[in-house]
């Protein structure tokens, strides 16, 4: 429990001085592209290939599960469209971000501050949370929305991909309906929110577990690992939290 409670500590702490006003902003706005770049625009085509196979799969397995005459086929579209846009591409495709940008966040850190580079910037009068973290955080945060929209339309692509094949009891017509039926803008907005919320977690536990490393690379290996699955278990709950106060 005591350790528990100096982490959260380390945790407030580090963000506090993470979260302040960047002393050059020039730097900080050269950072933020370079983030963005790394963290977002290199992640976008693990996030296009997992939603179209995710897409297709879900169309598929519905599909083979509604075999009753009583129930309308476009129920297949409506579905797929509802499980990607509320669960899969906020929830689900951030718990996969973690793995990839959360470890790459943790060891990146983790490395400087074994190799003491983060000492450097500290003699030098350098805010090294700030320099360091902030510009990952925002990063991921302008850039997570983008990843999300992406998941969602090639997720409905992989859909309607399968709704195209043969065997699967659906015909493209229906799938289509049942994509456009009852449709709620919200739950667009509702994702997005969702994955702005994950992006903060992912960058901000992952930064602190890189930033506190003590010892050397086996350290730095442990600490990737501590933060995706601090993230994972975060964004779960964060997920239920979310899903209660914006859906009921």
């Amino acid at each position: 429990m005591n350790k528990a409670l100096q982490r959260m500590g380390e945790y407030v702490i580090l963000m506090g001085k993470s979260l302040s006003i960047p002393d050059r902003w020039s730097m900080f706005f050269k950072q933020l592209i370079k983030e963005i770049y790394k963290l977002g625009v290199d992640s976008l085509w693990i996030v296009i290939i997992i939603s179209v196979f995710i897409g297709t799969v879900i169309a598929i397995q519905i599909s083979l599960n509604i075999s009753s005459p009583l129930i309308p086929k476009f129920t297949i579209g409506y579905t797929t469209r509802e499980i990607i846009l509320l669960e899969f591409s906020s929830s689900i495709m951030c718990l996969i971000l973690a793995g990839k940008v959360g470890s790459n966040i943790a060891s990146e850190i983790g490395t400087m501050r074994v190799t003491e580079q983060i000492d450097a910037m500290e003699i030098m009068g350098v805010n090294s949370a700030n320099f360091l973290i902030m510009p990952k955080i925002a990063g991921l945060m302008i850039f997570i929305p983008v990843l999300v929209i992406f998941s969602m339309f090639t997720g409905i692509l992989g859909g309607i991909a399968a709704s195209h094949s043969t065997g699967t009891g659906m015909t493209p017509a229906s799938f289509e309906y049942g994509l456009q039926f009852y449709f709620n803008e919200f739950y667009i907005w509702y994702s997005i929110i969702k994955s702005v919320v994950y992006a903060f977690i992912i960058s901000s536990i992952a930064a602190y577990f890189g930033y506190y490393v003590k010892g050397g690379a086996l350290e730095v290996g442990k600490a990737s690992t501590n933060a995706v699955v601090m993230s994972s278990i975060m964004i779960l709950l964060a997920d239920v939290i979310m899903t209660h106060l914006m859906l009921t």
